[in-house]
């Protein structure tokens, strides 16, 4: 590229702003190298990566750069085998640890579907943070080994402590002491030349035995080290001396760990000055508020509100441009300070960024060019060493331009022509511009001569362009119009400022006819354009009022809309909770009903199974009596017991059973005895009394018991419906009472649900002595619904 383009384009400016954002020193030399390129890829590859950065700052936030140090001068000597110092050790740790941040800047997973060229360089880098903490903990500062950097380190300087402190202590007292108090000048402890010494006055030498390290300016003070702690202060030399070696070691170990890694710490500085290097890019991208422009090859330039990004962007005028499209040359025209430089500058500014990879301050739309060659030829360049007016100053530069333009350069003239007599300028100037034209380059001149209006009207693809001024207030606006030559509009202002209408009259008169009927022709058109724009910005407010109307009118409807599907939504979820609260409730209805059914019909045939049960036990008790009566001899085998009564123990005699008497004998000499679980009756000369049982009946009142037990005992139990602790205190009692009545089964009603009743109450009866075995119900006695319990 072009040096004098650069530097007339003020590109370095640019590049120094760029600089100061910079974190490290790798990333300012990169920045300091970087020149506008060329090829169209590569082009678009730089500004990809600038626009990576853009997107991690604005998502992410700024990125860890800090310390970035320059280490390559410490990574060849570790590569010759070198020990490092403690600084040079710090920056290596500091890479690491800026190393490990970068990692982690990135791990939040934050687009993983987008490909960015700052992720791929951020996951290229190793850290170690091992080998970071290590040297953090052994190295405190660039002059400063930590004490706990090694055991043997910590141990020498705790020894030099102790000997420090013993010195100090023996030469405080020797200096306190009434003996040598008079001799001293000061009494402090100081040192000299890493010794301990004390002030003693120059006349009394002789008086403290040691040895002069030091005498003060005058001569009235010498420093002396009693010959009491020279040893002391020896050994301390010597435990000094064994603290360097042992820190060597250290710096050594350190600087062995860290050649280990010396492949990664190269590439990590690589990678980390070209982040440096693009998140640079980024925030002066952010900084100017600036946008990645579409580019192309084909000479097509569009800026939507550009702003020269040197400028104060408070009070800058943003500029639309375009060419390439239907025009490849363009002429502005217009007052001195109108913004028509300004313009220039601008459009080759963008340009020179872009081609390094920057990103432009525009609007969205923004189309760049990418040029094989930019040639700029602005500002008065003229040399006194080479007696060069600036016409010919002007005039070299073009010469050499137009030796080397070729069609997709890109050239910029400054008041093309101007510097001599104005016809000939003119004329110069529309045979360059034609020349360019035909070479098919993209050109943009600034010029005063109405010829050249002329020329860009008349000429296809050559288009005029002109910074708009505002006559009321001899103030330019700055703004660029492009399709609208120029006017001098010299009359106006001199008016305005007080020049006399007949000396502008008389003016008037020496223009020809064809200056005056085209001044008035580029009055009438720039009339008609002002018109044009006020009715065009008036139209504009109502389109936007039209606009703003229709968007309300849209919302209102959206909400009218948003409000009558919320009504029906509720008036729905209204509806449909009526219907489920009323469904809710007829199921519990039908379910109560089937309950309460359920519960009648399950009393009914309780009620109908006990009568029958009641019922067979009369005809079982009627058949005993029955059977009693036919077997029993009416008449005994053994003498009559006297005043038998209910709860005696008796042995049955012939049938060699024990049983107990329920029932006093009557008229005819027979009682009723319960045997087990039968009733007899029995003469009672068929009884003989059991004395022991009966004392033993008497004193537990068991008989009575039994007796009643025997009597209304049933041999099953229904526990439906129970829990189960409540269950096995009723299991328990019933048991007791069915060992007491002497039933040999029985069986427990617990239904089959869940099973859980059923587990419990089984587990519970392996250990209940009265039990001899129990099982499970057999088909016709309840199966798994009931549990049959042999009593022992």
């Amino acid at each position: 590229m072009n040096d004098k383009t650069l530097r007339v384009l003020e590109y370095e400016k640019i590049i120094d702003k760029l600089k100061g954002l910079t974190a490290s020193e790798l990333g300012r030399e990169l920045v300091e190298e970087l020149v506008p390129q060329t090829d169209f890829n590569t082009v678009e590859k730089m500004l990809a990566e600038t626009n990576d950065g853009v997107v991690c700052i604005v998502r992410r936030g700024s990125p860890p750069l800090g310390g970035i140090h320059d280490i390559r001068a410490s990574l060849k000597r570790l590569d010759l085998g070198g020990i490092l110092n403690p600084g040079e050790l710090l920056k290596i740790g500091g890479v690491l640890r800026a190393a490990r941040r970068l990692k982690g800047y990135v791990n939040d997973k934050l687009d993983e579907s987008r490909e960015s060229i700052v992720n791929e360089l951020i996951s290229c880098i190793e850290s170690n943070q091992k080998l970071e903490q290590k040297i953090d903990m052994c190295i405190i500062s660039e002059e400063e080994i930590a004490d706990n950097a090694s055991p043997a380190l910590n141990n020498i300087r705790r020894q030099i402590k102790e000997q420090q402190a013993s010195i100090k202590n023996r030469l405080n007292d020797l200096i306190r002491s009434s003996k040598y108090q008079k001799y001293i000048q000061e009494s402090v402890v100081t040192m000299r030349g890493d010794r301990y010494v004390i002030p003693v006055k120059q006349e009394h030498k002789n008086d403290i035995p040691g040895l002069v390290h030091d005498s003060s300016s005058s001569g009235a003070t010498l420093f002396i080290e009693p010959m009491g702690v020279v040893e002391a202060n020896n050994a301390i030399k010597q435990l000094k001396i064994k603290e360097m070696a042992e820190i060597e070691r250290i710096l050594a170990e350190l600087s062995q760990d860290a050649s280990l890694i010396l492949p990664q710490l190269n590439a990590n500085m690589s990678i980390m000055a070209r982040l440096d290097f693009i998140f640079a890019k980024a925030k002066l991208a952010t900084d100017l508020d600036c946008i990645c422009p579409r580019i192309n090859q084909s000479g097509k330039i569009i800026i939507k509100k550009g702003r020269h990004p040197l400028l104060d962007p408070k009070t800058v005028v943003p500029i639309d441009f375009w060419i390439g499209d239907k025009f490849s040359s363009l002429i502005v025209t217009g007052p001195n300070t109108g913004g028509k430089t300004v313009s220039l500058k601008t459009v080759g500014l963008f340009t020179l960024m872009m081609q390094s990879g920057l990103l432009v301050p525009a609007n969205e739309g923004t189309e760049m060019s990418v040029f094989e060659r930019v040639y700029a030829d602005i500002g008065d360049e003229q040399s006194i060493e080479q007696s060069l007016s600036t016409f010919s100053s002007h005039m070299k530069n073009i010469v050499d331009i137009l030796k080397n333009v070729n069609g997709r350069s890109l050239v910029m003239f400054d008041e093309l022509g101007a510097g001599t007599d104005p016809t000939e300028g003119a004329a110069l100037a529309m045979s360059i511009l034609e020349c360019l034209h035909q070479m098919g380059a993209t050109t943009l001149a600034t010029t005063h001569y109405a010829e050249l209006k002329v020329y860009a009207i008349s000429t296809e693809g050559v288009e005029n362009a002109s910074c708009e001024f505002d006559v009321e207030t001899l103030r330019p606006t700055y703004k660029l119009l492009i399709g609208v030559p120029g006017k001098s509009n010299a009359f106006a202002i001199s008016k305005r400022l007080g020049l006399t209408d007949d000396i502008i009259e008389r003016s008037k008169e020496f223009l020809s006819q064809e200056d005056i009927h085209f001044e008035d022709i580029l009055l009438s058109i720039e009339k008609n354009r002002s018109e044009a724009e006020r009715e065009k910005m008036r139209a504009e407010s109502y389109r936007l009022e039209a606009e703003r109307l229709k968007k309300d009118l849209e919302e209102q409807k959206s909400r009218l809309a948003a409000q009558k599907e919320n009504e029906l939504r509720k008036a729905k979820e209204e509806a449909r909770r009526i219907l489920m609260d009323s469904k809710r409730q007829a199921e519990e209805l039908v379910s109560e009903m089937k309950r309460l059914a359920r519960e009648q019909e399950e009393a009914e045939v309780r009620r109908q199974t006990e009568e029958l049960r009641q019922k067979l036990n009369k005809s079982i008790s009627s058949l005993d009596d029955s059977l009693v009566e036919s077997i029993m001899p009416k008449k005994g085998l053994v003498k009559p017991p006297k005043n038998l009564k209910p709860g005696d123990s008796v042995l049955i005699v012939n049938l060699n059973q024990r049983g107990t008497v329920i029932s006093t004998p009557d008229k005819n000499g027979e009682c009723q005895v319960q045997a087990g679980i039968i009733k007899l009756n029995v003469h009672i000369s068929n009884l003989k009394l059991v004395d022991e049982q009966k004392q033993q009946l008497q004193r537990t009142g068991m008989g009575r018991i039994g007796v009643s037990k025997a009597r209304d005992m049933s041999s099953e139990i229904d526990l439906r419906g129970m829990l189960l602790d409540e269950a096995i205190d009723v299991v328990d009692k019933y048991l007791d009472d069915a060992s007491i009545a002497g039933l040999g089964e029985v069986t427990l009603i617990h239904g089959k649900g869940t099973g859980a009743l059923r587990a419990g109450l089984q587990q519970h009866l392996k250990h209940n002595p009265h039990i001899k075995s129990f099982r499970l119900g057999k088909l016709g006695e309840g199966e798994s619904g009931v549990t049959v319990v042999e009593i022992k």
